[in-house]
């Protein structure tokens, strides 16, 4: 007879049951959600990224030729593409560097530049009130110079220490090399918002 006893002892109750399965049921419910948590920040962080790299690529700004437009350390967003107007802020290659310059002339147009840094487009003055001082700048080109078919012509807002296509350096921007086009600035968050 203790023998039986014994064992009546050792069996769990209803309620232990029940504990045990609600233990077992939040185990199982803990470890769904987090999985399903991780695999859905995992697909949003690599969407992030492709999105990031395909069709807006992020950038921050590094040294001073575009300011006061832009500064150093803004990071800013651009949008992939190939039609850009005077005036446009381009992204583009230049060896294994990315710089920023503000696009003044496209293919075929010719570009002059007075001695005190006053630029034409095809003759006419170009109005440029994103400008704080103009100057020539490191200019070795030619003048009047012609932009080459598929390149664009591109400049500094900072004119008297960038140096863009008015130096054989860098030259004309080919589409090939061109990032995208600036279109907002995220950081630092007071100037958050479109860049001109």
């Amino acid at each position: 007879m203790k023998p039986k006893q014994n064992r009546r002892r050792d069996m769990p109750t209803v309620d232990q049951l029940k504990a045990e399965l609600n233990r077992e049921t939040y185990n199982s419910r803990f470890k769904s959600v987090f999985f399903s948590t991780v695999y859905t920040l995992v697909i949003v962080a690599a969407a992030a990224v492709l999105v990031a790299t395909i069709w807006m690529p992020v950038l921050q700004i590094y040294g001073a030729s575009m300011t006061p437009t832009l500064g150093e350390g803004e990071i800013v967003v651009s949008v992939k593409g190939s039609d850009f107007e005077p005036g446009d802020l381009v992204a583009f290659y230049l060896g294994n560097k990315i710089l920023v310059k503000r696009c003044i002339a496209g293919p075929g147009q010719w570009v002059d530049i007075d001695e005190d840094g006053t630029v034409y487009v095809d003759g006419k003055e170009l109005s440029e009130p994103y400008l704080t001082e103009k100057a020539l700048g490191d200019c070795d080109i030619e003048l009047p110079y012609q932009v080459p078919d598929n390149r664009f012509f591109c400049m500094g807002d900072h004119r008297s220490t960038s140096v863009d296509s008015r130096n054989t350096n860098v030259g004309c921007v080919s589409e090939e090399q061109i990032v995208g086009k600036i279109v907002f600035r995220v950081w630092p968050l007071q100037q958050f918002g479109a860049v001109n």
